[in-house]
């Protein structure tokens, strides 16, 4: 039997529910897969706050669906890599899916990369984009607590969303540019009857403009072509929610696979597409009806067509994966090591602490600069558990000093000295992975760089401070957090401190943040959205 070094029978790109059920599928059939995901397990799914309509499932969120999906194809030997995909190879029998991580070899290739919000195109979107223009409720709804919204989109989302955002504004107006909600009637009718909310049908932005927030949005009846101008009280601002539906992220496959004028990839009724063993599933599709449950079908669908594929193959050419590892989202540990129970983390938090512990290749000393506040309690016994739990860290309390946004952890060598890494707050949420990498990079080795990544950081010319602000409910902000710090950890010139917005309005009023993540390169320049750690570099090597 013949073997080939990282050779899966299916990689699957993209962790969302159709990539999830794929996995799922694959894995109980006993077909080595992996799945390869760039920024979170779970997809966009992840940001609603509320599902009701999955069959079998009478109330859930997004995100606790999803993470059940993950575990089951992960107890049936799915296997789980944070990596971003960078290239395709698919000539021959054997694929080539090339990661930030390392290539990894394969039969057959699922595409499940979803899609992204699509920007409407009125003018001023693009530059009050996280200055009042926003496209995630969830990240970036208690921003506009006490404030005036406007939501553009008469979909699902639109209706849904408008509903969570009267949790924090004080008044929302939805903005439909044709007749009605085109979405089912109980959703719509939610939007129509709250108090919160007045509903305006055949109307669409025309503009919006300000200094460094919003003050001015003017909208048209498109009936009647009556303008209508708002401006909120001096000195106050509001906000514009964009859900106009998604574009699909198929830009990996340009040029490998036939996709309609909008960018879609077309599928047979199996899943196939116009490329020799590569399958898409989930809303990269060209179809008429995008939800959880139609994603769910084309992952299950593409896997039982995949793995025939994968037999095929098999026999064709003599090769067969190896048993599959352990799935983990970062390294597993080279050798066990005991990790004791805990009352704050989680179990599947404790695995990822315990691979990360195993394979630090130096001792890290957290030091804490706490005030009075209970946040900062709640701070020290978080940092307390995780020295209880390894050897590998120590705390010690520092001083205060002038450091002005407490509470803070500094993560430094053995002896004292920074290594650039800082969390003010609490790093839980979404943001507890991207912490627990920050020290896994800054002791040694950290995740792999490649040739041109590493000699890019090199080239960087210091001094550089960057200032990641974030939401601890945000699925998008662990992405350049994680950049940031791979970054500061590789280069002596540069730091990287992350901070929990919730807790310090006093810097998200400084630099006028409306949306997240907000990057501030030292305490001057102010750039909106996420980033992988090429597209940080491209930034900060442009300054």
């Amino acid at each position: 039997m013949t073997q080939l070094e990282h050779l899966y029978d299916v990689i699957v790109i993209g962790g969302g529910p159709a990539g999830l059920t794929a996995a799922l599928y694959l894995a109980r059939a006993r077909y080595r897969v992996l799945v390869v995901e760039k920024e979170h397990f779970g997809g966009q799914i992840t940001i609603t706050a509320e599902v009701v309509n999955y069959p079998g499932v009478e109330r859930t969120s997004g995100a606790e669906l999803t993470e059940t999906m993950r575990k089951q194809a992960q107890n049936f030997g799915a296997e789980f890599l944070l990596a971003e995909v960078e290239g395709l190879v698919l000539e021959g029998p054997v694929k080539t899916v090339q990661t930030s991580r390392g290539a990894r070899n394969c039969f057959g290739v699922l595409l499940a990369t979803g899609a992204r919000p699509r920007m409407v195109g009125f003018q001023g979107e693009a530059e009050f984009r996280g200055r009042g223009v926003a496209y995630c409720a969830t990240c970036d709804g208690e921003f506009f607590t006490g404030k005036q919204v406007f939501v553009v989109g008469g979909g699902f989302a639109a209706a849904e969303e408008s509903v969570f955002l009267t949790k924090y504004a004080s008044h929302v107006t939805v903005l439909i540019r044709g007749a009605d909600f085109k979405c089912a009637r109980a959703a719509a009718e939610a939007a129509r009857s709250h108090e919160k909310i007045t509903v305006l049908t055949h109307t669409q932005v025309e503009e919006v403009a300000g200094d460094s927030a919003l003050r001015y949005l003017r909208y048209r009846n498109t009936q009647t072509g009556e303008m209508t101008e708002y401006r909120p009280a001096e000195g106050e601002t509001f906000g514009v929610f964009v859900f106009a539906g998604y574009e699909p992220a198929t830009e990996l496959v340009q040029g490998l696979a036939e996709r309609d004028e909008q960018g879609y990839v077309r599928t047979d009724r199996n899943q196939r597409t116009s490329a020799e063993g590569l399958y898409a599933a989930g809303d990269v599709c060209v179809k008429s009806l995008r939800q959880v449950v139609t994603a769910v079908g084309d992952g299950a669908l593409a896997a039982t067509e995949l793995e025939r594929y994968a037999a095929e193959m098999q026999k064709r050419t003599g090769l067969h994966p190896t048993e599959p590892e352990a799935a983990e989202l970062i390294p597993q540990p080279e050798q066990p090591v005991s990790v004791q129970k805990s009352g704050l983390f989680s179990p599947d938090m404790l695995t990822q602490l315990e691979a990360v512990f195993s394979k630090m290749a130096e001792p890290l000393r957290l030091q804490l600069l706490l005030d009075d506040r209970p946040v900062s309690r709640e701070l020290r016994q978080y940092v307390q558990e995780l020295e209880r739990l390894t050897a590998k860290l120590s705390v010690e309390f520092a001083e205060k000093l002038d450091e002005p946004y407490l509470p803070c952890v500094r993560v430094c060598h053995a002896d004292g000295t920074p290594t650039g890494l800082a969390f003010h707050g609490v790093p839980g949420g979404h943001e507890f992975t991207s912490f627990v990498l920050g020290l896994y990079n800054a002791a040694g080795p950290g995740q792999a760089l490649e040739t041109e990544v590493k000699q890019a950081i090199g080239a960087l010319r210091g001094p550089i401070h960057m200032q990641v602000l974030v939401s601890l409910s945000c699925t998008m902000c662990p992405e350049l957090v994680t950049a940031a710090q791979r970054i500061a950890a590789e280069h002596p010139e540069i730091s990287a401190e992350v901070y929990d917005l919730s807790q310090f309005p006093a810097l998200q009023q400084r630099y006028k943040v409306m949306s997240v993540p907000c990057l501030v390169v030292n305490g001057t320049q102010v750039f909106f959205g996420r980033k992988n750690i090429r597209q940080l570099l491209e930034l900060l090597s442009s300054l």
